[in-house]
């Protein structure tokens, strides 16, 4: 008998609490309806449902108005933007080796890189790249914005809740140089991403220990069946062309894996230099009488 007591007052007590969290719903223009009924003063939707019988001695309960579910609706939404917006922020920090990085957008782009709108078709596609391991070999002179081209890629995709990484080989070498205990794991890191970037790809060290650590991830990634993106100065001949063992491995791995892709133009990094030289002569120079 005392279970049944117990059993009434956790109802009653559940009941009590739905009711007094009701009542914080209502608002001065809320009225009762001819059928005797709470109903909402916006939208004259009821607020209260009528039990079949009674529960506990109680004839009604309360239920949410459609300007009720809306609001809940919008909260929710609200809710789940943020937690994807901090999704995306965690994910940024972890893909990218700097905070600028993190700019390189589409959006921000000059609209002076003619390999733009490739870069766009490759994540507009990116389901059909992943599925087909389709990766991009970004090759050109310095400057000319390969790097932006591939980053722009990276946040188009961060910003899909993909993860991606954006290193280089100089940075993966001195991870792995601090880390030789959890090597394996570092390395297993890397192949696990959706998609990997390697920048700069052919300035690291040439050193026979670093070649190795570099086909280690090229060779890994390749068996991972994962895209991968490279940004390079080196030029198609001379990635097909190399002389030695050791660095014609890595490439032919990587141009296994990669689609070429060409950048040409003005270096913008030069140009960039040059107005900003500009402005400072325009600034130094001013006011004064050439002395």
């Amino acid at each position: 008998m005392s279970g049944k007591k117990d059993m009434d007052s956790t109802i009653n007590g559940y009941l009590d609490d739905i009711e007094e969290n009701a009542k914080t719903g209502v608002k001065p223009e809320d009225y009762i309806g001819e059928d005797g009924l709470l109903h909402c003063g916006v939208c004259h939707m009821p607020k209260e449902q009528r039990y079949e019988g009674s529960v506990m001695g109680r004839t009604t309960h309360p239920v949410m108005c459609r300007c009720q579910l809306e609001q809940r609706a919008r909260e929710e939404a609200e809710q789940r933007a943020g937690e994807k917006a901090r999704h995306i922020e965690e994910l940024r920090r972890e893909g990218f080796l700097s905070r600028s990085m993190r700019e390189w957008t589409f959006d921000r782009d000059n609209g002076q890189n003619p390999q733009m709108p490739v870069a766009r078709k490759y994540v507009q596609n990116w389901e059909q790249m992943k599925e087909k391991n389709i990766g991009l070999l970004i090759w050109g002179d310095v400057g000319c914005g390969k790097s932006y081209l591939a980053g722009a890629i990276a946040n188009a995709l961060i910003g899909q809740e993909i993860r991606v990484k954006m290193t280089n080989f100089t940075a993966i070498l001195n991870d792995l140089s601090s880390t030789f205990e959890g090597r394996n794991e570092y390395l297993n890191r890397l192949c696990n991403y959706p998609l990997l970037i390697i920048d700069d790809f052919g300035m690291e060290r040439g050193t026979e220990y670093g070649l190795e650590q570099v086909y280690s991830v090229i060779d890994g990634r390749y068996r991972s069946g994962k895209p991968l993106i490279v940004t390079t100065n080196l030029t198609l001949t001379e990635m097909r062309s190399a002389a030695d063992t050791a660095h014609k491995r890595i490439f032919d791995r990587v141009l296994d894996m990669c689609v070429p892709i060409f950048c040409k133009g003005e270096s913008l990094r030069k140009k960039a230099a040059e107005k900003k030289l500009e402005e400072a002569k325009g600034i130094l120079c001013e006011n004064t009488d050439g002395r």
